[in-house]
């Protein structure tokens, strides 16, 4: 995975940083795991726009990812690594050896041709999906799930990575992507090895118009509107507008809203660093 760098022969490239596709094999997605996306543009049922800064975007087909990797034990081919509009991660296309055809979200280093499989007696390689008891300390690990049999919730865009630090009864010690330290169940699944395509942070739109390909209308300033509008707004000439918070009143950049009396907080061994 590599980015390049477009020479500078039009305004909107002269500072465009894109993704050189260099892992991707093919731009056709498989047509038996694709499904209709249709986009509301931010209006409800009566024409009535009532999400802001939506809209617009490129016409998109959703790929269908099999985040629960549920065919244990049956060894899979890679047979494609593939961009997928819905995500920043790559996809990878697995032919089963019974025939089925999933998609996965691809982990770096992940080749074609490549057999990966998952169950609890897989090996501990890349791309391989295994219980979090079996998997080594110390191990890289992404598409991480929270409840047993729900599914990868955790660690699946692009270049994201876990740790698993400990084991402890039957939970494990997770070092999260945010920094954060919590038990997960040992039943829990993960896949082994990192997130593809971690250059995409490095990636620069290079004009606003890519923005609006992806489905996102110009944002107003809070400080540029009205008191009625934001708490932030109004002032005289160019003001700063006061402590940053949102449209509501709530304060933000710093101020925690997470309850103190939430029942998940006894998973959480140490806070993500500010």
């Amino acid at each position: 995975m590599s980015v390049r760098k477009l020479k500078p022969i039009t305004p909107g490239q002269r500072f465009r940083v894109v993704n050189s596709f260099d892992t991707i094999t093919t731009d056709k997605p498989e047509r038996s795991l694709i499904a209709p996306k249709k986009n509301s543009g931010g209006r409800n049922s009566q024409g009535k726009m009532t999400m802001r800064y939506t809209g617009g975007g490129h016409k998109q087909k959703y790929r269908i990812i099999d985040f629960k990797r549920t065919k244990a034990g049956i060894p899979a081919t890679v047979k494609t690594i593939e961009y997928d509009p819905n995500r920043s991660a790559f996809i990878s296309l697995l032919v089963y050896a019974d025939g089925a055809k999933t998609y996965v979200i691809a982990q770096n280093g992940l080749q074609v041709g490549q057999t990966v499989v998952s169950g609890v007696d897989a090996s501990p390689e890349i791309g391989n999906a295994m219980p979090l008891s079996k998997i080594p300390l110390g191990t890289v690990i992404s598409c991480i799930e929270l409840r047993p049999g729900q599914g990868a919730v955790i660690a699946r865009s692009a270049g994201t990575f876990a740790q698993l630090m400990a084991r402890d009864g039957k939970y494990a010690t997770i070092k999260m992507p945010s920094g954060e330290t919590r038990l997960i169940l040992l039943t829990c699944s993960a896949t082994i090895g990192a997130v593809s395509n971690s250059d995409h942070q490095l990636i620069v739109s290079g004009k606003a118009g890519r923005s609006r390909w992806l489905g996102r209308r110009p944002r107003t300033r809070p400080v540029a509107m009205n008191p009625v509008d934001h708490p932030m707004g109004g002032g005289e000439g160019r003001s700063s507008g006061g402590h940053p918070r949102s449209r509501k009143g709530l304060p933000a950049k710093g101020y925690r809203t997470r309850s103190k009396v939430n029942p998940s907080n006894k998973y959480i061994v140490e806070r993500r660093k500010k």
